[in-house]
């Protein structure tokens, strides 16, 4: 024992120098701040993958099918802690969109129609819920009602739509939709076109609450209907107030001890986001949406040519000092969104346990799937059943080009139903030109604006942007298709019904009688689909005055039919019927109104001289001469072929010239 006495201090002392370089190693000193607590342990994960944003601005079929194969991976990687969300936009018009009206695909959609395809692969993927995006409103309320609404062997969509500061209450088309009780049901029973505020989804146990916003800029970039929308009038700048209108329904979950909570945020700006992370309490991850934003961590590999934006995830602190992240990926399925969030047992989460080799944005083309040990045989079966025939039908009719139009072509019910529109009147002029190839005495066309389905054009709101503009249909390069073309699927879609085409002669007091019915019932906001768009005369109304005496001048602008050049001749001026006795007019006009179709009153016509293009009981097609749907394209090919594109670009109701509105602008029809 005494030999080895001397080594002791000798020990101490090496010991001693030992942690005095680790402590300069670390930049200990009496000055520096403490070393940093251990991280708390992870109590609860929950994956999360999102995705957000169909743009037309990638291959929706090929990307389809190959974000079903990642989520499918993802999912059974963990499939008692996985959630699947949406931040909006979940389609748009355009190919994709309209071709799952095409009855082959009846046996994947039960019922088929615009859209369907759409909400359908969402359904496949097992998607849990959706913000409300400005895309998803395009056609107006009424359509995204049906879209979403399950009828008949049409299941709607097994998710909810969800909106904290959007009143659907006060829409017609929407109202029955969301009632109060939804806020805050459970996800998995809100199927079938339900609208909440806020939902819950039960994960191994755990309720996560997820919460629905959208951009307040909402009214000036889509059709939005009656949807009340807070803040009122708000730029989307105005980040208070619009925080101030989504706390409630975070506040609401954490009474009931939810306290995971996801904001699917639809603010078309990352920023708008990202000033929420800081301003909302109790929110622990927000998906963003509308503005495309491309986020990688350092192991994520973007597709060819793509860079990014920012990382993924943006990290925020909220004003209770709890840890906020921000994620989004790119539109049209390009890349899937994954994140997996460790939560600590008060369920914050702990950004320190964030890995980042498993969280990122996936990308979805070959390469992306290769590193995934996948490909796209992988793919959810009946994603790649609808996408397969959805890419069939755009191929053979997004490419079979009648014609072109340089601008939009408004079809939307708000406003064909009740105003002139140049869809309206190219139609009703395509039906006239038919039908003077049979008759050359026709003069005078009359259909139905509830006969026209949807515009033909791009409602376009550039990622990021807060103001909307409607322009020509984009291009469509695997169909050879170019912007400005109308194609065979957009016609179809357009002129759904297909109707066919009907001469019948009527006098002019009897044509007075059909133009006061269609306008009869006309209020600022009426829909009615009985409201006129005509050919071969112009026609001014007064709503102020009792229906039945609202026609106020009536002008045909070639008696003569096809006899180009001949004097207009007035039909009605101040009111009353002023052409001379016995005068009379061939028209062309629907089958369906002819057989007293929104209650027109053809059935009394004096001698009508009726003759059917198309027979009875004959199945109507796109080649079907003396139908809707051949006549406008035969006419697109001979006035407006692509190197000549139709050019009248839709007038405000005060600028109509061939139906004048009388409540909005002067009577430019009447005589001196």
């Amino acid at each position: 024992m005494r030999a080895q006495a001397p080594h002791f201090p000798l020990r101490r002392l090496v010991l001693s120098l030992a942690l005095g370089l680790a402590l300069s190693a670390c930049g200990g000193s009496d000055n520096d701040p403490p070393p940093a607590p251990p991280l708390p342990e992870t109590a609860f994960s929950l994956q999360v993958l999102h995705v957000a944003d169909m743009d037309s601005g990638g291959d929706l079929v090929a990307n389809s099918k190959a974000i079903s194969a990642l989520v499918n991976k993802f999912r059974a990687e963990q499939p008692a802690r996985t959630v699947f969300l949406s931040s909006g936009d979940n389609y748009i018009p355009g190919p994709f969109f309209n071709a799952a009206d095409d009855v082959s695909l009846a046996p994947e959609l039960g019922v088929t129609g615009a859209g369907r395809g759409d909400i359908e692969i969402l359904n496949l993927m097992g998607l849990q819920a959706s913000a409300v995006g400005n895309h998803d409103l395009d056609l107006g309320t009424n359509f995204f009602s049906g879209l979403i609404g399950a009828g008949g062997a049409w299941r709607g969509a097994r998710f909810p739509y969800l909106s904290t500061n959007l009143d659907f209450s006060t829409d017609s088309n929407l109202a029955s939709r969301a009632p109060a009780s939804n806020n805050g049901a459970e996800a998995s029973t809100l199927v079938g076109g339900r609208l909440a505020s806020h939902a819950v989804i039960t994960v191994d146990g755990q309720r996560i609450g997820v919460v629905g916003a959208s951009t307040p800029t909402l009214a000036s970039i889509t059709s939005t209907g009656g949807i009340g929308i807070r803040p009122s009038g708000a730029l989307a700048a105005d980040l208070d107030a619009l925080a101030a209108s989504i706390q409630p329904a975070v506040d609401t979950l954490r009474s009931q001890g939810i306290d995971k909570i996801v904001l699917l945020a639809h603010m078309q700006q990352i920023e708008v986001e990202q000033g929420l992370a800081t301003r909302l309490r109790g929110v622990d991850l927000i998906v963003a949406g509308g503005s495309n934003t491309r986020l990688f961590d350092s192991n994520d590999v973007p597709r060819s040519g793509e860079t990014g934006r920012g990382n993924y995830p943006l990290s925020f602190t909220s004003p209770a000092g709890e840890p906020v992240l921000v994620v989004n990926v790119d539109a049209d399925y390009k890349y899937l969104g994954r994140i997996v969030l460790p939560f600590d047992a008060q369920g914050r989460i702990i950004p320190g346990r964030l890995d980042s080799t498993v969280n990122g944005a996936y990308a979805t083309d070959a390469a992306g799937l290769t590193r995934q040990g996948l490909s796209v045989a992988n793919a959810e079966p009946g994603v790649a059943a609808v996408a397969d025939k959805i890419a069939a039908v755009i191929a053979a009719k997004d490419g079979a080009i009648a014609g072109g139009s340089s601008v939009y072509l408004e079809g939307d019910r708000t406003f064909v139903r009740n105003q002139e529109t140049n869809l309206g009147n190219l139609t009703a002029d395509a039906n006239l030109a038919y039908a003077q190839t049979v008759d050359a005495s026709a003069a005078i066309s009359l259909k139905n604006g509830g006969g026209i389905r949807s515009s033909i054009g791009a409602f376009d709101v550039a990622p990021g942007a807060t103001t909307g503009s409607r322009g020509p249909t984009r291009a469509n390069p695997a169909a050879s298709k170019l912007a400005g073309d109308v194609s065979q699927l957009d016609i179809e879609f357009a002129l759904r019904f297909n109707n066919g085409l009907s001469l019948v002669t009527v006098t002019a007091a009897e044509l007075k009688a059909l133009i006061e019915h269609g306008v009869s019932d006309w209020t600022p906001t009426s829909t009615q689909g009985k409201f006129p768009q005509v050919g071969g005369m112009r026609f001014s109304f007064d709503p102020s005055q009792p229906a039945g005496s609202r026609v106020r001048t009536l002008v045909v602008d070639d008696p003569n039919g096809a006899a180009a050049g001949a004097t207009p001749l007035t039909v009605v001026s101040g009111g009353v019927v002023v052409a001379p006795a016995g005068t009379s007019f061939r028209m062309v006009t629907l089958d369906f109104l002819a057989n007293g179709g929104d209650s027109y009153p053809f059935a009394s016509l004096s001698a009508p001289n009726r003759i059917d293009q198309v027979a009875s009981g004959v199945t109507k097609t796109y080649a079907t001469v003396g139908a809707e749907q051949q006549a406008l394209a035969a006419f697109l090919a001979a006035r407006f072929p692509r190197a000549m594109p139709f050019a009248s670009a839709d007038t405000a109701p005060a600028s109509d010239v061939r139906i004048q509105n009388l409540s909005l602008r002067s009577d430019g029809l009447a005589t001196p």
